[in-house]
Protein backbone atom coordinates (compact mmCIF):
# COMPACT_ATOMS: atom_id res chain seq x y z
CA UNK A 1 0.00 0.00 0.00
CA UNK A 2 1.70 3.19 -1.03
CA UNK A 3 1.06 6.48 1.11
CA UNK A 4 -1.49 7.60 -1.05
CA UNK A 5 -3.77 5.02 -0.39
CA UNK A 6 -2.66 5.25 3.25
CA UNK A 7 -3.81 8.60 3.53
CA UNK A 8 -7.29 8.10 1.40
CA UNK A 9 -7.45 5.11 4.16
CA UNK A 10 -6.98 6.74 7.38
CA UNK A 11 -9.06 10.04 5.64
CA UNK A 12 -11.76 7.81 5.50
CA UNK A 13 -11.86 6.27 8.42
CA UNK A 14 -12.66 9.35 10.46
CA UNK A 15 -14.65 10.76 7.80
CA UNK A 16 -17.80 10.54 10.14
CA UNK A 17 -16.27 12.63 12.97
CA UNK A 18 -14.78 15.10 10.15
CA UNK A 19 -17.69 15.28 8.96
CA UNK A 20 -19.81 15.88 12.01
CA UNK A 21 -17.02 19.37 12.86
CA UNK A 22 -17.25 20.79 9.89
CA UNK A 23 -21.80 20.32 10.34
CA UNK A 24 -21.58 22.04 13.42
CA UNK A 25 -19.66 25.08 12.38
CA UNK A 26 -21.26 25.31 9.03
CA UNK A 27 -24.62 23.98 9.75
CA UNK A 28 -25.17 22.58 6.63
CA UNK A 29 -24.52 18.99 5.48
CA UNK A 30 -23.38 20.10 1.59
CA UNK A 31 -21.50 22.73 2.94
CA UNK A 32 -19.41 20.14 5.42
CA UNK A 33 -19.19 17.73 2.67
CA UNK A 34 -17.40 20.69 0.70
CA UNK A 35 -14.91 21.27 3.76
CA UNK A 36 -14.37 17.40 3.48
CA UNK A 37 -13.80 17.86 0.11
CA UNK A 38 -10.92 20.67 0.11
CA UNK A 39 -9.36 19.29 3.52
CA UNK A 40 -8.83 16.18 1.26
CA UNK A 41 -7.49 18.10 -1.16
CA UNK A 42 -4.88 19.94 1.29
CA UNK A 43 -4.16 16.27 2.55
CA UNK A 44 -3.21 14.91 -0.60
CA UNK A 45 -0.82 17.80 -1.34
CA UNK A 46 1.14 17.84 2.39
CA UNK A 47 3.79 15.85 3.32
CA UNK A 48 2.68 13.82 6.35
CA UNK A 49 5.76 12.51 7.33
CA UNK A 50 6.25 14.92 10.33
CA UNK A 51 2.32 14.35 11.42
CA UNK A 52 1.86 13.05 14.85
CA UNK A 53 -1.58 12.79 15.24
CA UNK A 54 -3.00 12.82 11.76
CA UNK A 55 -6.53 12.44 13.46
CA UNK A 56 -5.98 15.95 14.91
CA UNK A 57 -4.32 17.17 11.84
CA UNK A 58 -7.64 16.69 9.95
CA UNK A 59 -9.51 18.13 12.22
CA UNK A 60 -7.18 21.09 12.57
CA UNK A 61 -7.34 21.37 8.73
CA UNK A 62 -10.87 20.83 8.69
CA UNK A 63 -11.84 23.48 11.16
CA UNK A 64 -9.72 25.86 9.13
CA UNK A 65 -11.19 25.27 6.18
CA UNK A 66 -14.79 25.93 7.77
CA UNK A 67 -13.62 29.01 8.81
CA UNK A 68 -12.41 30.34 5.92
CA UNK A 69 -15.92 29.09 4.06
CA UNK A 70 -17.36 31.08 7.10
CA UNK A 71 -15.07 34.64 6.08
CA UNK A 72 -16.01 34.10 2.69
CA UNK A 73 -19.17 36.50 1.78
CA UNK A 74 -20.92 33.60 -0.10
CA UNK A 75 -21.13 31.56 2.60
CA UNK A 76 -22.94 34.11 4.96
CA UNK A 77 -25.21 35.33 1.99
CA UNK A 78 -26.56 31.77 1.56
CA UNK A 79 -29.09 30.83 3.75
CA UNK A 80 -27.81 27.73 6.34
CA UNK A 81 -31.31 25.42 5.22
CA UNK A 82 -32.71 22.76 7.58
CA UNK A 83 -30.97 21.21 10.50
CA UNK A 84 -30.46 17.46 10.32
CA UNK A 85 -30.50 16.21 13.63
CA UNK A 86 -28.04 13.63 15.21
CA UNK A 87 -28.23 10.13 14.99
CA UNK A 88 -29.81 8.83 17.85
CA UNK A 89 -30.48 12.14 19.25
CA UNK A 90 -26.89 12.55 20.97
CA UNK A 91 -24.37 15.00 19.98
CA UNK A 92 -20.89 13.43 20.33
CA UNK A 93 -19.25 16.62 18.87
CA UNK A 94 -20.34 19.04 21.19
CA UNK A 95 -17.85 18.96 23.66
CA UNK A 96 -14.99 18.47 21.09
CA UNK A 97 -16.06 21.20 19.13
CA UNK A 98 -15.83 23.74 22.40
CA UNK A 99 -12.21 22.73 22.85
CA UNK A 100 -11.43 23.15 18.82
CA UNK A 101 -13.21 26.16 18.68
CA UNK A 102 -11.63 27.70 21.93
CA UNK A 103 -8.39 26.95 20.15
CA UNK A 104 -8.84 28.41 17.22
CA UNK A 105 -10.08 31.61 18.76
CA UNK A 106 -6.54 31.17 20.62
CA UNK A 107 -4.90 31.27 17.06
CA UNK A 108 -6.80 33.60 15.17
CA UNK A 109 -6.13 35.99 18.50
CA UNK A 110 -2.82 35.74 18.40
CA UNK A 111 -2.82 36.03 14.98
CA UNK A 112 -4.56 39.55 14.57
CA UNK A 113 -2.27 40.20 17.28
CA UNK A 114 0.95 39.60 15.83
CA UNK A 115 1.29 42.97 13.90
CA UNK A 116 0.59 45.31 16.74
CA UNK A 117 3.26 43.58 18.47
CA UNK A 118 5.49 43.64 15.44
CA UNK A 119 4.28 47.81 14.84
CA UNK A 120 5.01 48.31 18.70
Amino acid sequence: MDERDWLAERFEANRTHLRAVAYRMLGSVSAADDALQESWLRLSRTDTSQVDNLRAWLTTAVARVCLDMLRSRRWREEPLGPRVPEAGGKDPVRPLMASVYGALQRIESNRAASPRRAAA
